[in-house]
C-alpha cells in the first residue's frame, strides 16, 4: 500500500502519512508568478513528514524570485524539469502544490482558508465560505528548524 499523499514525477516521487500542519488557498503574487495561477492550493508539511526519495535528482532555485536568499527553494526534477516541493532551507517544512506536483488532487484535503489576500489586487475577496487573512491564519506557528 502506498503512502497516503504521494506527488512528484517518473523520476523524484514525494510521499507522506501525515497531515498536512497548514492547507490554504494561497493569493501571494510570488504563488501567482511561480504557477501561472490566480490562486494555489497550498500544503505545508513538517519538514520529516514530505520525504523525497531520491533528493540527488532536485535541482534547486529560489522560490520568490525577488529574494533569492530567502527560505523556500523550487524544486524540480534534473530529469524532466517537472516541480517536485518547496523546500525550507531552515528545514521547518516542506511544500506541496497539489495540482502542479503530481499529486492526486481530488485525494488531498481541501485547503480551508485563504491567505495572503489582498484588496488591492483588483479582484474580489473570496466568498466561499473559508475564512481570508491578509497573511497564514493567526494561529498558525512555524515549527522548529530541524
Amino acid at each position: 500500500m502506498g503512502a497516503k499523499y504521494e506527488g512528484g514525477c517518473a523520476h523524484v516521487h514525494v510521499t507522506a502519512d501525515k497531515e498536512p500542519i497548514d492547507n490554504h488557498v494561497c493569493h501571494c503574487n510570488v504563488c501567482k508568478a511561480v504557477t501561472g495561477q490566480q490562486t494555489t492550493h497550498v500544503a505545508f508539511f513538517d519538514y520529516g513528514d514530505l520525504t523525497v526519495d531520491h533528493p540527488e535528482l532536485l535541482a534547486r532555485q529560489p522560490f520568490n524570485a525577488a529574494n533569492p536568499d530567502g527560505p523556500l527553494e523550487l524544486c524540480t526534477c534534473k530529469e524532466c524539469g517537472a516541480a517536485i516541493l518547496l523546500d525550507d532551507r531552515q528545514h521547518r517544512i516542506r511544500v506541496a502544490v497539489p495540482n502542479v506536483m503530481g499529486y492526486d488532487v481530488g485525494h488531498f484535503p481541501q485547503a480551508s482558508y485563504h491567505a495572503f489576500w489582498d484588496e488591492t489586487k483588483g479582484y474580489a475577496k473570496p466568498d466561499d465560505g473559508r475564512p481570508v487573512f491578509a497573511g497564514l491564519r493567526p494561529e498558525f506557528a512555524w515549527p522548529p528548524s530541524r
